[in-house]
């Protein structure tokens, strides 16, 4: 809760007449995040590379089975009193052949699925870092512009997950979120519509400048 004792030390610094001048503005992080256009683009993207992972999941996982049915197969081969000693010896040295063969699939399967919920998580928080310094610029160039002495991310959470910003009185903090969002989204395309509020990375904390 770092935000607050500045507010308490700047009152002290320059003096209760003084500190009741300051300009206090507040912005909604979580807000501009979910209705930055490009958040949405990030998503679609992250979604695209999540569900071709789960593709090539897919995949490994048909030619596990594939493996496991040859595996049984051939050991059921190999205890059939029908066939010949050889016939059965051929087929329980198969059968252990594809057992090798099954088990460095399941190996190979486990390390995939590793590296590449790893490398979506790493593009995720790349991602969420790349979009917050973003949004922090246009509310540094804003607070610079309307002259804020102090601003406050009313989305922002402490260490018991209780928000910074408990109560606002009006007119005392100006809320310039709105502001904000309209300055990310004004090169987006015509059509683009703003960034789906559920997006995964959407109550992620902002990175700190």
């Amino acid at each position: 809760m770092k935000f607050i004792p500045a507010l308490f030390l700047a009152a002290t610094l320059c003096g209760a007449s003084q500190a009741a001048d300051l300009k206090i503005g507040v912005v909604d992080l979580n807000k501009a995040f979910a209705e930055f256009n490009k958040t949405k683009t990030a998503k679609e993207g992250l979604d695209a590379n999540a569900a071709k992972a789960k593709e090539e999941l897919t995949e490994r996982f048909a030619a596990l089975k594939k493996l496991n049915d040859e595996v049984e197969k051939k050991a059921r081969a190999s205890q059939d009193p029908v066939l010949g000693e050889q016939e059965r010896a051929k087929s329980r040295a198969e059968a252990q052949t594809k057992a090798q063969e099954f088990k460095s699939l399941e190996r190979d399967i486990a390390e995939f699925r590793q590296r590449r919920e790893g490398q979506i998580q790493q593009q995720g928080m790349e991602q969420r870092r790349e979009l917050y310094t973003e949004i922090l610029k246009v509310v540094k160039e804003k607070s610079e512009a309307g002259k804020y002495d102090l601003v406050f991310d009313k989305s922002g959470l402490g260490a018991l997950g209780l928000p910074f910003l408990i109560h606002s009185k009006e007119g005392v903090a100006e809320d310039f979120t709105s502001e904000v969002i309209v300055e990310l989204n004004k090169a987006a395309p015509a059509d683009a519509t703003p960034a789906d509020a559920a997006a995964p990375a959407a109550a992620a904390a902002p990175a700190s400048n």
